[in-house]
This record gives structure tokens, sequence and C-alpha cells, in this order.
């Protein structure tokens, strides 16, 4: 599969200044319009049980999707899901599920500074093991849909 910058460059090969120029402008339009900027990872406050609170009512009371709950707030996304779906960090029980995780991760990076050793990753999958037999790739239904594929064969040849 080509990329946007491959498709750009095969436009800009053949000459097609018009499609080129179009391209700009739907891409311009495209931020002006977007309400969040790309993903990029947040981190910030700590989960709370107010903080919780927070999350339920944005979301029973607006139509703000998680993310958006997310960024405003200044959380991970997946925490807002959690909260949601689950009912996570809603009470400050210290035995709760969340509470005995956070402390045995607290523990762990105490006990790693100081042993100033790195932090041990998780072991990757053997190379002897058996691999599940690639599929091949779908063409496309119809053969009248031109794909980048075809601007790149006509500037090769």
């Amino acid at each position: 599969m080509a990329t946007l910058k491959q498709f750009e460059e095969a436009l800009r090969a053949q000459g097609m200044n018009m499609a080129l120029a179009i391209l700009a402008k739907m891409r311009e339009e495209e931020k002006k319009t977007r309400s969040i900027s790309p993903a990029r990872r947040v981190s910030g406050s700590k989960m709370t049980p107010e903080l919780a609170r927070k999350v339920l009512e944005l979301h029973n009371t607006t139509d703000m999707t998680q993310q958006e709950i997310a960024f405003q707030l200044g959380v991970n996304q997946g925490r807002v899901n959690e909260v949601i779906r689950r009912g996570k960090w809603l009470t400050e029980d210290p035995n709760s599920e969340e509470a005995q995780a956070r402390d045995k991760a607290k523990a762990r990076m105490k006990r790693m500074q100081s042993e100033d050793t790195p932090i041990p990753r998780k072991q990757p999958v053997t190379a002897g093991a058996e691999e599940a037999p690639k599929k091949p790739r779908a063409q496309p239904a119809s053969p009248a849909q031109l794909s980048i594929d075809d601007f790149l064969k006509i500037s090769d040849d």
C-alpha cells in the first residue's frame, strides 16, 4: 500500500497540478475543522475518586467523546473508559484492585531506582514459536477503481 506522500509524488510526476491543489486545500480544511489535535500521549493528573466522578458527570451530561473528556481533565483515555465501563476509582478503598496494583507498581519503581538498574522488559516471543500462515492480500473487487499503484506503474514505465 502506498503512502499519501508517495501518492503526492506520483501526482507531481504526472503533472497533475489541479489534483495537487485540491489535495492541499483538503489538508488546510482538515486542519481548520479538527476539534482535537492528533493523538498524543497525555501525562497529567492522577486518577482519584473526585476525578472519576467528574468523568462520569461529563459523560452523562455532555456529548463529549472519551478522548475529549480525557484531554479536558488531563488523564489517559483508557482511564476514562475504565471509569465509565467498570466504575473504577469511584471509591477510596485501599484494598481495591486499582489501589493494590498502584502500590505494587510504586514499590517496584522505588526498588528499581534504589538498585539503579534499568526496568526489565517482557521477553519477546521465541523464534521457534509456530506462526500462523499469512493470508494473501485481497485484490480490489473492481478493476475500474484506480489506486496509487496504478500511477506508480505508469511513472515507472
